[in-house]
């Protein structure tokens, strides 16, 4: 088993230590050209391992679409309206789901890594890296997902059977009583304690690659998050970038819907098939969106997630020395 490195020494010099947000602001400046080469290869060839498992998977759902035009060209010899279910879509969209996070999670591991080499340098400190640290990251990433994720799902699932719009079936609950809607209520507030634990846990892929374990980084990020000066600045931060990465994601979908058409038309023209081209003129503005917010904000995300590790770190390995040093004055 690899040794973990955890640097837990205080800064040495007699200067304050700036606040994650001057730290942040000042890797962006001086290592820009180390950063942007890294995002624009990371996001590259994540974008472009994400085309291809798009046209894998539109190629492998090509029966569903032949069967759509076909029942199209029935109804409209019928002279009836064809209304096309896209059930079977949603499902083998969910069945591939998995990979597609495979895919990100692999390229935002790789960036994390980056960014917080970048953080390091810029902190004087030895940086650690290398595949053992993306390896780290990532099954970090998987664990804290296998941590927030489930209890929503299983919430969502087991509130659609109880209190579920089955008007033909009678229900377990009664209607309007208050288990019903405490039920009813309860994928709400599992959604609530998700975005909570979310929260908690958003500095562990920082921790993991500054050279904690999986689970290390998940404990580490636990108790840096709900310290004194760690909650308020880990809320704060998540809440900004969340309504940046929201903001940028909308704005570039909307200016990128121009493609929509094109892409119908072309494809339409090359295929023949009406509705194999409609769904990939939506995802297309979807898509550059995507692309676009990630190359964006992935950077500035992961160097102001390190540089705040990094901070809430150092202050309380100096409180902790600190404490050490007036307990052995006081027993002095």
């Amino acid at each position: 088993m690899p040794t973990q490195h955890d640097r837990t020494a205080p800064p040495t010099s007699g200067s304050p230590q700036r606040g994650f947000a001057a730290t942040t602001f000042a890797v962006l400046r001086r290592h820009r050209g180390a950063l942007a080469s890294a995002t624009v290869r990371i996001v590259g060839l994540s974008g472009l391992a994400g085309l291809l498992l798009t046209a894998a998977i539109f190629a492998l759902a090509w029966p569903l679409f032949t069967h759509m035009r076909n029942q199209r060209t029935y109804y409209h010899q019928l002279e009836d309206p064809y209304l096309h279910d896209h059930t079977d879509l949603t499902l083998v969209a969910l069945w591939t789901l998995p990979l597609f996070l495979l895919v990100f999670g692999i390229g935002s591991a790789a960036l994390q890594t980056v960014c917080s080499r970048a953080v390091a340098a810029e902190s004087g400190e030895p940086s650690q890296g290398g595949a053992a640290r993306l390896r780290s990251v990532l099954a970090g990433y998987a664990l804290r997902s296998l941590i927030v994720w489930p209890l929503p799902l299983v919430a969502q699932e087991v509130a659609y059977r109880l209190t579920g719009d089955q008007l033909d079936t009678p229900l377990p609950l009664e209607r309007g009583s208050w288990p019903y809607a405490l039920v009813s209520a309860a994928p709400a507030i599992a959604v609530c304690v998700a975005v909570l634990l979310r929260l908690a846990l958003n500095l562990a892929p920082a921790a993991a690659a500054d050279g904690l374990g999986p689970r290390a980084a998940l404990r580490r990020s636990w108790s840096l998050t709900w310290s004194r000066a760690g909650a308020g600045r880990v809320l704060a931060l998540g809440l900004v970038l969340a309504a940046l990465t929201a903001g940028l994601l909308r704005l570039v979908v909307q200016l990128a819907l121009p493609l929509r058409p094109l892409v119908r038309s072309l494809l339409e023209q090359a295929t023949g098939n009406f509705f194999a081209a409609y769904y990939a003129g939506i995802l297309a503005p979807v898509v550059v969106g995507i692309l676009v917010t990630a190359a964006v904000i992935l950077p500035v995300t992961f160097t102001a997630l390190a540089a705040l590790y990094d901070q809430l770190r150092s202050t309380r390995s100096s409180r902790g020395r600190a404490g050490g040093n007036t307990e052995a004055s006081a027993t002095a």
